[in-house]
């Protein structure tokens, strides 16, 4: 069902910034260049805590119950206070997205807030945020085309919505419900459309092993309108902060600011991001050392990619590439078996020391049913031995019950080419009939012709 002309007359003359096509350079088509800095050097974004930064800024600037002089001068406070831990980090972070974001980010809020750069760096007292109030008490003034859903004729049918995840070792089901499991080390974009952009980096689990998983995340929201700013969020391990890079919690000073904000709904460990404008929900979670990613999006913002031959590269849409991709079939057989895996050697594994008997009763645990995600968490104790990918499994399945719209859908099964001779999915015809059915009727055509001949 195509949305509604005043919809699609709304959307041809948005004016996209940064990522997209704009005209001339603009501060997103510089982060870009420091994005593939970042990604060519990864150990150095690694040991950057520029988020800690932007955690204690926004910690210490959140609403103010004050007015006038006393609130603007306690903001200049927080502002030095961000400037100058931002310059401890600038050794560590100059290859650094979020580090360059926050640099621009402090010079643009200390120009509107005409303070000075001298000045007392104490942190003024912390203050209840506004953004922190139920949703009936949020600002409801930003205009129809900031509310996806809304958007949309009465009488329309609703907009349909797709998912895609990442967890684990890495694991992958597309916006198509494929479900891959790849090696995709250092950094790949997930997604990448007119509306967002989402890129990961994969780091070893062990040394020498071919086992990746998910250690940094960057988000990136693009202008819209006159509903959001720009807006970048970074998160990696055991930095899940629960603001943006530049330290605030919401799509910034636009009418339609609060359809974007972030909830902690665990501190550390489990943090949601909401862009109503786009109909979107993203979630992302600590599992142990790793993080996990899912998101929920309509499905056609989903193809709404600027440039068409890039689509190759968007994995959460296109999957990963062919020779990037585990077969762990194989590897499962391998180990059900006990015969040596992944090249003639044994996987690595830790203390826990997993066989594939006691991978399979620890996944039923929290995993009864024998879907795909039940078989990516034995996968994964037996390539890391590393317990806390069973919880990495888990709740990806949880994810995916919160944010797929088709509950049919939540399991994930091998499919029937792919199992091994009778052991055909119930219902569904088996190939080897199916060809001899065919080979039959050739043959009697091939008598009929003779016949008439």
């Amino acid at each position: 069902m195509q949305p509604p002309r005043e919809r699609r007359e709304v959307r041809s003359r948005a004016e996209w910034m940064g990522m997209g096509k704009g005209p001339g350079p603009s501060a997103l088509g510089i982060g870009e260049i420091l994005l593939v800095f970042a990604c060519i050097f990864p150990a150095v974004s690694l040991q950057c805590k520029i988020l800690k930064c932007n955690a204690e800024f926004w910690t210490a600037t959140s609403v103010s119950h004050n007015s006038g002089t006393e609130e603007a001068s306690e903001h200049c406070t927080a502002l030095r206070a961000y400037a100058h831990c931002v310059r401890r980090t600038a050794r560590t972070c100059r290859g650094d997205l979020a580090y360059h974001s926050a640099v621009h980010g402090i010079e643009d809020l200390m120009s509107q807030h005409n303070c000075s750069k001298e000045g007392p760096t104490s942190q003024p007292r912390t203050r209840t945020s506004l953004l922190s109030l139920p949703d009936s008490q949020e600002r409801s003034d930003g205009p129809e085309i900031c509310h996806y859903e809304r958007s949309f004729h009465k009488h329309s049918a609703p907009p349909n919505y797709t998912h895609c995840g990442l967890f684990g070792d890495p694991h992958l089901r597309t916006f198509s419900d494929s479900f891959q499991t790849c090696k995709v080390k250092g950094a790949w974009p997930l997604i990448d459309n007119k509306y967002l952009y989402v890129q990961v980096t994969n780091s070893p689990v062990l040394p020498q092993s071919t086992a990746t998983a998910t250690s940094k995340l960057t988000i990136i929201f693009k202008n819209f309108q006159e509903c959001v700013d720009q807006k970048v969020y970074q998160a990696e391990t055991d930095e899940l902060p629960a603001a943006f890079v530049d330290g605030s919690k919401n799509g910034g000073d636009r009418h339609g600011a609060n359809t974007l904000r972030i909830l902690e709904k665990a501190p550390g460990q489990h943090v949601e991001i909401q862009a109503r404008y786009i109909g979107t929900t993203i979630v992302i979670r600590q599992v142990g050392r790793y993080l996990t990613f899912a998101i929920r999006m309509p499905e056609e913002l989903v193809h709404s990619t600027e440039d068409k031959e890039s689509q190759g590269l968007y994995l959460c849409l296109r999957g990963c590439p062919l020779s990037e991709r585990i077969d762990f079939r194989t590897f499962r057989a391998k180990a059900a078996e006990n015969e040596p895996a992944m090249g003639g050697s044994r996987p690595p594994v830790s203390a826990e020391g997993f066989t594939y008997e006691s991978a399979t009763a620890k996944c039923k645990e929290r995993l009864p049913v024998e879907d795909l995600y039940f078989q990516s968490c034995v996968f994964d104790l037996l390539t890391t031995g590393d317990v806390n990918f069973t919880m990495a499994a888990y709740y990806a399945f949880e994810d995916v019950k919160m944010l797929h719209s088709n509950k049919e859908k939540f399991h994930i099964f091998e499919r029937t080419g792919d199992l091994t001779p009778g052991n055909s999915a119930p219902g569904r015809p088996d190939v080897r009939s199916i060809s001899s059915v065919c080979i039959l009727m050739v043959l009697f055509w091939i008598q009929c012709c003779l016949v008439y001949l």
